[in-house]
């Protein structure tokens, strides 16, 4: 068993790797929150343990982790119903582009991509991002899809 990873981003080179651990992640939209007053958007997942892939395990295993941006002055929505708590999306990655289009950070805006063209975009003062495993995903959450069997 690999063990369960803390990363910090604050550039997006660091948001790079931790797009790579959350690529093909499963967010319900319940798990979706994003607490304006205190400029920060957490969402909970279930996230491939790439790691553990990796090192050739015949089954891939899903961990619960914890994906939490700070300093964040706007968030919004396309083609995802955060009314639909039981929406299930999958993370394709995440993108940093800095603000007015400048190459030197620390504003601009995350960009987190899912499937069927679902997007959030995170306007930020400065990045500041933190992915969390909290251990083994071992009731499947945001596993069970209708119409999959």
């Amino acid at each position: 068993m690999s063990p369960q990873l803390k990363m910090i981003a604050l550039d997006a080179d660091d948001l790079a790797v931790i797009s790579t651990h959350v690529q093909d992640a499963r967010v319900q939209a319940s798990d979706i929150i994003w607490r304006q007053g205190e400029k920060r958007l957490v969402i909970g997942m279930s996230r491939l343990d790439w790691e553990q892939t990796l090192e050739g395990e015949a089954e891939p295993r899903r961990l619960v982790a914890a994906l939490r941006f700070d300093r964040v002055l706007a968030c919004k929505s396309r083609n995802i119903d955060l009314g639909a708590p039981d929406m299930v999306l999958d993370l394709i990655g995440i993108e940093f582009h800095p603000q007015d289009g400048r190459t030197e950070e620390p504003g601009g805006s995350a960009l987190l991509l899912f499937a069927q063209g679902g997007a959030i975009r995170l306007d930020v003062e400065c990045l500041e991002c933190e992915l969390t495993d909290l251990g083994a995903d071992e009731l499947g959450i945001g596993l069970e899809i209708k119409g999959e069997g």
